[in-house]
């Protein structure tokens, strides 16, 4: 528990199965409640090594993509009875030390969205990021807080902490199922009108963490804008783009649309 606030930490994985003992053991546990995994259908040892470090383990019947982990991830959770969700990539990219810091700022009410930012502190290329992702990062970064009308320093990073009630109040059914998740994710949460906050993270490339190639990224960045592009157009009542809808039908807890090898925990 952190402030009376039950935090749960989910491992969205795919082909983990190097990096997960690592990423695990730096997880606070003494103000963690959960940690969960959910597996999209890898081809290794990832959901062994998880089941042997006793985490909550889930796991896609065929591979559904990366944001369709992320919907399950958050479904799961929630059924927990998660109020702090903790979102953190398996492949120790990102430290988890840092859970306490994020879940506290979402925990004290004063934030609903936390990003843990590479960009912040200048850290993303002395941590080996490629320097085309740098550059897109920056690009996109720029392009959206002026489209969107926020200050944020990155809106890519795969570590965010979430309150309670963003989960329960965003249509993330509606998203996609790909990469371009993350940020449909971050301006629905931006056009409802959530607080964000950001803490500066240092990150690590190295062979074994996972990472989207050129032409993956180059459909990731145009899914960034045209999200864009779909906020602008959906304020000013141009166009009425289904992942803003308010319908409760688009909202998650309406139902499974994923098999899993287990039955669904009861909630504490």
């Amino acid at each position: 528990m952190l402030l009376n606030k039950k935090v749960v930490v989910v491992l969205p994985a795919y082909k983990a199965e190097k990096t997960l003992e690592r990423t695990v053991a730096d997880i606070p546990r003494d103000i963690v409640d959960e940690v969960l995994l959910v597996d999209d259908c890898s081809s290794d040892g990832t959901v062994e090594v998880a089941r042997k470090l006793g985490l909550r383990v889930f796991v896609h019947a065929q591979n559904l993509g990366y944001g369709a982990n992320q919907k399950t991830c958050y479904t799961e959770a929630l059924r927990l009875g998660a109020d702090v969700v903790i979102m953190l990539h398996p492949d120790y990219q990102y430290d988890p030390r840092l859970i306490p810091a994020m879940g506290s700022m979402v925990a004290s009410g004063i934030y609903d969205v936390v990003l843990a930012s590479r960009i912040l502190g200048r850290g993303a290329l002395r941590g080996g990021m490629p320097f085309y992702k740098y550059v897109f990062n920056r690009f996109l970064t720029a392009t959206q807080n002026l489209l969107i009308n926020l200050k944020l320093s990155e809106y890519h990073s795969g570590y965010r902490a979430f309150s309670r009630k963003v989960l329960e109040t965003l249509p993330l059914l509606a998203n996609s199922d790909d990469f371009v998740f993350d940020n449909q994710m971050l301006v629905q949460a931006r056009a409802m009108r959530f607080q964000f906050g950001e803490i500066s993270c240092p990150t690590k490339y190295f062979p074994e963490a996972s990472s989207i190639n050129f032409r993956r990224s180059m459909v990731y960045g145009f899914g960034v804008l045209a999200t864009s592009v779909r906020y602008v157009l959906n304020r000013w009542g141009l166009y009425r783009s289904q992942i803003f809808s308010q319908s409760p039908t688009l909202r998650l807890g309406g139902g499974d649309y994923y098999k899993t090898d287990q039955p669904p925990p009861e909630a504490a």
